[in-house]
């Protein structure tokens, strides 16, 4: 046993977690499903491309339109 080994330390945060977990079973698939629906997407490569090619450049003012030079 090391000597700088702690002790097994639990945070209130972390204690708090595994309490709502163990009470509702249910709760960590219902994340996974909402995390489906936002970010585990198939990403359209063609298409990604496309919109690459697409873009316009920003002018450097933004606000600044082409009809007021002087």
């Amino acid at each position: 046993m090391s000597i700088f080994r702690r002790p097994d330390y639990s945070s209130d945060t972390s204690q708090f977690i595994d309490q709502l977990k163990a009470q509702h079973p249910e709760l960590e698939a219902q994340q996974r499903e909402g995390r489906a629906l936002l970010w585990d997407k198939a990403v359209d490569r063609k298409a990604q491309q496309e919109f690459k090619a697409a873009r316009v450049a920003q002018q450097p003012y933004v606000y600044q339109t082409q009809a007021s030079q002087v």
